[in-house]
């Protein structure tokens, strides 16, 4: 694992980034580009991004984009700004960078035998498995219930004619809700439902997840649903991460997502671990009003589920931090600076599922492994 950054002077923007590149293995790559203000218009900010991306992505023409994430201050009126990349599936929310800047974007890169994308899915192949990324989907009709049902019944199709099933094949998902104090529900209500008819229940397992504050580019939608699924792996390669000493599990609390989840290639892991806030193991909120100690319960927790997992945070590849209230930002930003100054993060407005949780972070992370069990990733 290295990281790394690039400072594009002419251009006024910074690329954080991590690499994980075992020898004669296939590479991978993190990054997080962010954009100075300059004061300038959405216009402005956006070329210069993508020129710096344009930069970027030459350094190593190995390496193919596998999918986007735009993190925009005004996204009904910015997204549409953004020339279109059919190169890989993107996904555009309303976080906005709290660095002052109107955008900033992360890209996952990756070497592999073949990189497609089609209709705003990712598939990559490579050594036997085949790795789907469908990012930003999105209904308009109905409620936070209705729209959570639908997006979730349109990707079982998707995985079901790639032969696959949300239970067996889906490792992650993220769920960007608007308003999410008030309409968090109901997309908590239509998963639980859609993940008890597919047989997944609190005996079994759920799925790696971030619920969040977000805000569609569709005016009509309430939420965007982001994945990830693969095919090809058999069910010892996943392992779910609990960490019972500082975290309890999310079905005692109604919610059905899993806490982490490990990925076991033959020459690496994969860590998901889900959006993470200050919780304890009786599912109680702690440090309410204390941006700072709940900022390092955080950390502990996260800590506690990698360490489960048999990772470090010197294995983390980014990170990306929710914050509800702007005026917390310089006070985590230099909390996040000292622990982490190397790790590539952004720091986004996003009110977490819980009014009095005043932070929340997820990352993923690469660990080497030398397993004959299985094929190399």
């Amino acid at each position: 694992m290295t990281y790394n950054n690039i400072y594009f002077e002419e251009l006024g923007v910074t690329a954080e980034f991590t690499t994980f590149s075992p020898e004669g293995k296939t590479m991978e790559r993190h990054a997080i580009l962010h954009v100075e203000p300059h004061g300038e218009l959405f216009a402005q900010q956006i070329s210069r991004l993508q020129e710096a991306e344009e930069k970027f992505l030459a350094l190593a023409p190995t390496l193919k984009k596998v999918f986007k994430r735009y993190f925009f201050s005004d996204i009904v009126n910015q997204a549409p700004c953004v020339p279109a990349d059919n190169s890989c599936t993107t996904c555009f929310i309303q976080q906005p960078p709290l660095d002052g800047s109107k955008v900033a974007v992360w890209i996952y890169l990756q070497e592999a035998e073949d990189i497609t994308c089609k209709d705003g899915l990712t598939i990559v192949k490579n050594n036997g498995y085949k790795h789907y990324w469908q990012m930003g989907m999105y209904e308009t009709q109905g409620n936070s219930y209705t729209q959570t049902q639908v997006m979730l019944f349109n990707y079982e199709e998707m995985l079901e004619n790639h032969g696959m099933t949300i239970e067996r094949n889906c490792i992650r998902t993220w769920f960007f809700v608007r308003d999410v104090d008030i309409l968090y529900k109901g997309m908590v209500e239509a998963r639980k439902a859609n993940f008890f008819s597919h047989g997944m229940t609190e005996n079994t397992h759920y799925i790696a997840s971030t619920g969040i504050g977000g805000v569609p580019q569709d005016t009509k939608s309430i939420l965007v649903l982001d994945t990830y699924a693969i095919k090809g792996i058999a069910n010892n390669q996943q392992q779910y991460l609990y960490a019972p000493t500082h975290l309890n599990p999310t079905s005692e609390y109604g919610v059905t997502f899993e806490r982490g989840t490990v990925v076991e290639f033959g020459d690496r892991k994969h860590l998901y671990i889900s959006g993470t806030a200050s919780i304890n193991n009786k599912g109680e909120v702690v440090h309410v009003g204390d941006i700072i100690k709940q900022t390092r319960r955080m950390w502990e927790n996260v800590e506690t589920l990698l360490a489960e997992g048999g990772a470090t945070f010197n294995d983390v590849m980014q990170i990306i931090v929710y914050l509800r209230d702007p005026a917390d930002y310089n006070t985590v930003k230099d909390m996040f600076k000292e622990k982490f100054p190397e790790t590539p993060f952004v720091i986004t407005l996003a009110p977490v599922c819980r009014p009095q949780w005043l932070i929340e972070m997820e990352c993923m992370a690469i660990t080497p492994n030398a397993s004959k069990e299985h094929r190399d990733f």
